[in-house]
């Protein structure tokens, strides 16, 4: 069961109880949508061997000092370096980024490596969704400067720092809400958005 996280400090903060109680709230739900996490092979690696022997590989050392690797199943792609150390993207789960982790290192295995599997963590992930309605960014910013961050001219969008959990979002007027820096998911995480900022 997925847990509910709420919004730090998202309400205003003079707010009267009877105003609390007459804010309705929005869930807003997000799938986790690009998962980036890293391994350690432990072991030393000949990147030009791996590009020549390895299937949808390549290596361009003048551009890029790691081989990038791709798998069709869970698809993603791996950046795997000569210190052993290898970064996995694109999954779409924390089980699959680890799937496809180890699919990466068996494949170095079968190249002939005393590749290992250690110290695997997810590093961030990155979600979106759309609540369907505007947001009053203005709004949001003023209620909220001390974790808010709005600049139109320079942005579009919101900045939002939330403390706890420790993620940013990136909010926009049109509803799309981009949430990028967490550390775990739960098949999803749900936040609830005051009604005072919904621009109807």
């Amino acid at each position: 069961m997925c847990p509910t996280l709420f919004w730090p400090m998202m309400l205003p903060l003079a707010i009267s109880a009877r105003k609390l109680k007459s804010l309705l709230c929005f869930l807003i739900y997000f799938d986790g949508r690009n998962i980036v996490s890293t391994v350690n092979l432990d072991c030393k690696l000949d990147l030009k061997a791996i590009a020549l022997q390895a299937r949808n590989a390549e290596y361009n050392p003048k551009r890029f000092a790691a081989v990038i690797m791709r798998i069709r199943e869970p698809k993603t792609t791996a950046l795997i370096f000569a210190s052993g150390k290898m970064v996995c993207t694109g999954a779409k789960s924390e089980q699959q980024s680890k799937l496809a982790a180890r699919k990466y290192a068996r494949i170095i295995q079968k190249l002939g490596f005393p590749a290992k599997f250690k110290d695997f963590k997810i590093q961030n992930i990155v979600g979106s969704c759309d609540v369907k309605f505007p947001i009053r960014l203005e709004g949001l910013a003023y209620s909220h400067g001390a974790f808010s961050s709005y600049e139109p001219e320079l942005f579009p969008g919101l900045i939002y720092r939330m403390k706890q959990p420790k993620i940013v979002l990136l909010i926009f007027v049109s509803g799309k809400i981009v949430l990028t820096g967490a550390k775990i998911t739960y098949g999803g995480h749900k936040y609830k958005l005051p009604r005072d900022f919904v621009a109807l």
